[in-house]
């Protein structure tokens, strides 16, 4: 799992039919201090995440077993927001 932050919507009338209905967010890779790395990828939200925010993102298997359904492991998915952060908290050692 990484933390990212949502910069973005990517809309996209002509795709895969498998993933009509899934909404798109361009993330940015963050720091565990919370700061940009200025290097982005397209997740597929699946809780309803939204601008701005920090959210938990999965890759890979992980990523099509996050979204619900018979055809979920064919779904050409390769990252997916599974959760919206409330809070971070880094312990310094």
């Amino acid at each position: 799992m990484y933390l990212r932050k949502v910069i973005g919507t990517l809309l996209s009338r002509i795709k895969c039919p498998s993933l009509t209905g899934c909404k798109f967010l361009i993330v940015e890779k963050i720091n565990q201090d919370l700061t940009a790395k200025k290097q982005t990828e397209v997740a597929v939200d699946t809780v309803g995440a939204g601008d701005g925010e920090t959210v938990i993102v999965v890759k890979s298997s992980s990523a099509r077993m996050s979204i619900e359904g018979d055809n979920k492991n064919k779904l050409p998915i390769d990252a997916a927001i599974i959760g919206i952060v409330d809070s971070v908290e880094v312990s310094q050692v």
